[in-house]
């Protein structure tokens, strides 16, 4: 049991900092996020390969986390006699509030608004039949299938051109930005939820597979084979395709690999002896404050590069690429750090601990008297 959850926790520590390496290019251009929309992330080779690095996997791999934990909870709600989905909606909500807060105040491209109304829709069929859970899958996986194909023909047909909008210098600004522009910036999530659907409720079948302990070495090898043999090479040549194939790179074979970076990082935590060393602290500790090391990686990098802060974006362009890789490194660097300094004297993150505080706000009182 213990195994198993170390290795979610790395999992997640992972997930985060994959999540920035893929940011990490949306706050270094010096055109800001609307040049990420608009070009689709066409860069130079060299960026080009250290984009395919990240791009997509890692939210893959934070989605199908999201799926184990929400599973997890069902899971736990079930075992105390809890009805279901009951409070769960409520922790939903606030997920919802929080990335709506985030995506207003710090940054274009949340993920956690996503995710919120994903886990509304998946709470309801967790418990379901496999023959349901397996219907949502294949519905919702051809509706993701279909918005891809024409996103694709679309770019095909009509290239995108320069920035969108002028993204302004001063945070203020930007914040108006947001609020004006949601529609627009928020138009990720028409993918995010399909495709969230899938990749929720196949990470509550791997974690009931047994994916996570010792008897899923075998389905752990399937999943390397398909998405680190197939998945990859595909990968790596949507990458090289241009901006047209920017859909099928980011929200169709990025997750494929993720699959098998699921099953790598497991069997590599589960083949551990010993100790774990200081990098593998740091990445758990990381993994068990993720809400707060997501938030705050992305405060860094945008004091790091917009005009508000130390405005690196336009400072460093020429030295992109090479110094961008460096930034994300140092940024992860600092959140391993702090994360491990925090948990020395918390069991949670200081976001975590103020998300706890408001989930169990609404029946604290009528808790204390069950007591």
């Amino acid at each position: 049991m213990d195994r198993r959850i170390g290795a979610l926790d790395v999992l997640r520590g992972v997930a985060i900092i994959g999540t920035l390496g893929t940011n990490i290019w949306i706050f270094t251009d010096p055109a800001g996020p609307t040049a990420f929309l608009s070009s689709g992330g066409d860069a130079g080779v060299v960026e080009t390969f250290l984009r395919f690095l990240s791009n997509g996997k890692f939210l893959g791999l934070l989605t199908l986390l999201f799926g184990v934990g929400l599973e997890l909870q069902y899971r736990g709600a079930v075992r105390r006699g809890m009805s279901w989905p009951g409070r769960y909606l409520w922790r939903a909500a606030l997920l919802f509030a929080e990335g709506a807060l985030h995506y207003v105040l710090v940054f274009e491209f949340d993920v956690l608004m996503g995710y919120a109304l994903t886990s509304m829709i998946v709470a309801y069929l967790i418990g379901r039949s496999d023959r349901v859970v397996t219907a949502w899958m294949v519905a919702a996986g051809t509706l993701h299938l279909a918005m891809v194909g024409l996103v694709t023909m679309a770019l095909t047909a009509a290239p995108a051109g320069g920035p969108l909008l002028a993204h302004p210098a001063g945070w203020l600004d930007q914040v108006h930005l947001r609020l004006r522009n949601a529609v627009l910036f928020r138009a990720e999530l028409v993918f995010i939820v399909p495709l969230g659907i899938v990749l929720f409720l196949l990470g509550a079948r791997l974690l009931r597979a047994g994916v996570f302990e010792e008897r899923g070495a075998r389905l752990r090898g399937r999943l390397m084979a398909v998405g680190l043999g197939l998945g990859v090479p595909l990968n790596l040549a949507t990458s090289f395709a241009g901006p047209a194939w920017f859909a099928v790179d980011r929200y169709l074979l990025a997750p494929l690999v993720a699959l098998g970076l699921l099953a790598l990082i497991t069997s590599i935590v589960l083949g551990m002896r010993g100790s774990p060393g200081v990098l593998r602290r740091g990445i758990t500790n990381v993994g068990r404050t993720a809400l707060s090391c997501y938030v705050f990686q992305n405060l860094a990098a945008s004091a790091l590069c917009y005009g508000w802060g130390l405005g690196l974006a336009a400072r460093f362009d020429g030295l992109r690429p090479w110094w961008v890789p460096v930034a994300w490194a140092a940024i992860c660097g600092s959140f391993m750090v702090l994360s491990s300094l925090w948990l020395r004297r918390f069991e949670r993150g200081p976001l975590e601990l103020a998300w706890q505080w408001a989930y169990q706000a609404p029946w604290r009182a009528r808790d204390q008297v069950r007591r």
